[in-house]
């Protein structure tokens, strides 16, 4: 006997052995076999398509982050202008503060030089009006009384300036 020329017997228990064999592996070991398989399968299958929902998510994700990129820069450009806007604003208004506060320098300047003038006017017209009596006094080569007299001539002399004089 030999496995080369194997006889009809051989043969016939081969076939037999083979077909137990088959039953077995496909009564136990092919649904197990498929079932793993299946499970692989379905399980690649799932990895797929978390793949494809995470790489949509990515990109739903990139998306959002252009969109938020592209809202950081308009708000910023919107606070840059306000900020222009205001600081513009500031100093309109200090300039105004500052025309009105040299308005008001420039009129108490004016307020100030006017009584000067006035109190200047009033010294030369009583340097004057004493210039007039020590004149008068030697004209006419008489003192006067120190006193309510004098007093009295200097009023009247300053009052008759006052009234002589042209108004500026």
């Amino acid at each position: 006997m030999s496995l080369i020329t194997p006889d009809f017997g051989l043969l016939f228990w081969m076939v037999v052995i083979f077909g137990i064999v088959f039953f077995l592996l496909a009564k136990f070991g092919f649904p197990v076999i498929t079932k793993a398989v299946q499970q692989r399968s379905d399980h690649i299958a799932d990895s797929l398509k978390a793949a494809d929902e995470a790489q949509a998510r990515l990109a739903g994700m990139a998306e959002e982050h252009a969109r938020m990129i592209e809202e950081t820069r308009l708000e910023q450009s919107r606070i840059l202008k306000e900020a222009s806007e205001s600081r513009e604003r500031i100093i309109a208004q200090a300039k105004e503060d500052a025309a009105a506060e040299a308005a008001k320098l420039l009129e108490h300047a004016k307020v100030e030089i006017a009584a000067e003038r006035e109190s200047a006017v009033r010294d030369i017209r009583r340097q004057v009006a004493m210039i007039s009596v020590e004149v008068a006094e030697k004209i006419v080569r008489k003192d006067l009384d120190e006193g309510d007299g004098q007093l009295a001539l200097l009023d009247r002399l300053v009052d008759e300036a006052e009234k002589a004089q042209i108004p500026n």
